[in-house]
């Protein structure tokens, strides 16, 4: 059952907060009065989260990732060489395991962090 929104509450803004209601609601793609209600209701520690913003940083850390996964494919594939014509120094080794453990560390950050972004944004 949907309630009807029968009550009403006037707001004045100054020209500058207008201003920002504008662009939010340009940017966001959300109606002002949809906007004001989301930040008033859902209490204001919750912040609305800018899509494009969100997906741009996004693609940005997609991007790294790819470029990270790139160069430890291209170690592995030259250790390999160095492995099989047996002249792979230990301290390579040693140091492509340390780099790499960070590596997957790093990922597990990333990932824990944006699983708490796509909670916030459920809320």
């Amino acid at each position: 059952m949907k309630d009807n929104r029968s009550k009403k509450i006037d707001v004045r803004f100054t020209e500058e907060e207008y201003k920002v209601v504008l662009a939010l609601e340009k940017e966001l793609g959300i109606r002002k009065s949809d906007l004001i209600r989301i930040k008033v209701l859902n209490n204001a520690p919750n912040v609305v989260i800018n899509a494009k913003e969100l997906i741009s940083q996004l693609d940005e850390i997609g991007t790294e990732l790819g470029r990270s996964g790139n160069n430890v494919n291209q170690f592995a594939r030259y250790v390999n060489i160095l492995t099989k014509k047996s002249v792979l120094s230990p301290v390579v080794a040693e140091r492509f395991n340390m780099l790499f453990e960070q590596y997957i560390t790093n990922q597990k950050i990333l990932e824990t962090a944006l699983r708490r972004i796509i909670r916030s944004m459920g809320n």
